[in-house]
């Protein structure tokens, strides 16, 4: 559309004027003129487009996109331009446009598998340039977009439109089915009033699942630019007095279309773990054994022994590094799950330290005993041996000895005494002697019973006086058997 000459050629310092208003943050201008941040959402097919919380941070200066691209990830998108090329827009603003396009595609990941783009030309007549399907690679599609000429005739917007919904946005023409959930963009860009009926054809796109932004230049007509958007109107209306600022809009978009990730460009202030929720939202999280602050940023070390809360069945015992471990009580092991104890039989396994004999008390206890004629020594678990004589508990009827060995002793008599069968009493030496006046010194046989008796009481009776002879003599020198 041809514009006044006036209005074409604003005085120098008008356009200085206006240069730091278009500068000034989007809080400035009007709600139509608002470039309010949006995150695409996903859309359903059919329906209308689901929209993400605006973002809360700075725009990003225009020529940031390329620098950015390592840490800005875009969602892929299918994005069509639609780009006004009628009479009024002269050869140097229509590069102007181009630049503004090419600046949007550096702040995108273009490929194959993630955004695709392609270009609709219109003026009178509409020309689709390339299709969503002709250029993956980055460099190519913006040297395409660097030679795309003006049409220079009227400003059919409505026609453009709906040849974009018609062959652009189309599977054959690159544009991915309803089931790959992939959004479906386009942005048109006019400094005029449409030349057609755009109301209805726009709802048609909108209802179709496209999602439309209107970029207004110059003279554009404010309320075609509203009947074309999408809703909500201030996040999909955008405003622009020349084409010499246009390309200030690469920054709003980019910002609409690029997830920018704290925890990647280490803004995050996480003192341990950034962990990145998708959209350029991120929490903070903590390493093990450490509790995140009330400022959701910074981590302590958890003391969970203290706390009660570490599940151990027995003992909890704190790590260097905020984290613990469990342990269990002596006689107790601490089983698979780390947590539960099982008693210890430590008689069975040999760890009991009795020298004799262990006894288990049950609950995984136990104590040392000793063999019979020894005695438990003060530690608990050794043995010595115990002099039964002294003890008194022998059973001697005379005198205890105690023997070399285990704790083992024997009985004898005193002098004028024999030791008895029974090993433990004595009878009187006289006894024998009586034996002599019993018998029958008459027969034969009497006399040789006789003999043999007292022969046999005598040699008996040596060997007990042999016998208390020595013990005589050791007890008379002080020799003591060890």
């Amino acid at each position: 559309m041809l514009l006044p000459a006036p209005a074409r050629h604003l005085p120098g310092l008008l356009l200085l004027l206006w240069l730091p208003l278009l500068l000034l943050p989007p809080a400035a201008p009007g709600p139509l003129a608002q470039a309010s941040v949006r995150r695409l959402g996903t859309r359903i097919p059919g329906g209308s487009p689901g929209h993400l919380p605006a973002r809360a941070s700075p725009a990003r200066t225009p020529d940031s996109g390329a620098r950015g691209a390592g840490v800005c990830k875009s969602r892929p998108l299918d994005l069509v331009f639609i780009i006004d090329s009628s009479r009024s827009v002269r050869p140097l603003e229509f590069t102007k446009v181009k630049t503004f396009v090419s600046r949007i595609i550096d702040t995108l990941d273009i490929g194959a598998a993630d955004t695709r783009v392609a270009v609709v030309n219109y003026a009178s007549t509409v020309k689709i340039e390339f299709q969503l399907n002709t250029y993956s690679d980055k460099q190519a599609l913006k040297q395409a977009v660097a030679r795309i000429t003006p049409l220079s005739t009227g400003t059919m917007s409505g026609l453009a439109i709906q040849t974009a919904m018609e062959e652009a946005f189309t599977v054959e023409a690159g544009a991915r089915g309803p089931m790959s959930n992939i959004p479906k963009v386009a942005i048109i860009v006019t400094d005029g009033r449409p030349q057609d009926e755009v109301n209805e054809v726009a709802a048609q796109a909108r209802a179709s699942g496209i999602e439309l932004y209107a970029v207004g230049v110059d003279r554009a007509d404010m309320e075609s630019l509203k009947m074309m958007a999408s809703k909500p109107l201030q996040e999909h209306v955008f405003y622009v007095e020349t084409y010499g600022v246009i390309e200030k809009l690469s920054a709003r978009f980019q910002e609409t279309f690029c997830a920018l990730d704290p925890c990647v460009l280490g803004t995050h202030q996480c003192q341990h773990v950034c962990v990145s929720d998708g959209d350029g939202r991120h929490h903070c999280e903590c390493s093990q054994g450490y509790t995140l602050n009330a400022d959701r940023k910074t981590c302590s070390a958890v003391d969970k022994c203290a706390l009660g809360t570490h599940g151990c069945e027995q003992i909890c015992v704190n790590d260097r590094n905020g984290s613990y471990h469990c342990e269990c009580y002596e006689g107790y092991t601490l089983n698979a799950d780390r947590t539960t104890c099982a008693a210890q039989d430590q008689c069975a396994s040999g760890t009991h330290g009795c020298q004799h004999i262990c006894v288990n008390d049950g609950a995984g206890s136990h104590h040392c005993e000793c063999f019979e004629g020894y005695a438990l020594n003060a530690d608990k678990k050794t043995c010595s041996v115990r002099n039964k004589c002294a003890l008194g508990t022998h059973g001697c009827q005379h005198i205890c000895v105690s023997d070399d060995g285990a704790a083992s002793y024997h009985c004898d008599c005193f002098p004028g005494y024999t030791l008895n069968d029974d090993e433990r009493t004595c009878s009187d030496i006289e006894e024998a002697r009586s034996l002599i006046s019993i018998e029958d010194a008459c027969g034969c046989e009497a006399k040789l019973a006789f003999q043999e008796k007292v022969s046999s009481h005598l040699q008996k009776l040596n060997t007990k006086l042999d016998s208390i002879l020595k013990k005589l003599q050791v007890t008379e020198y002080g020799q003591v058997r060890p």
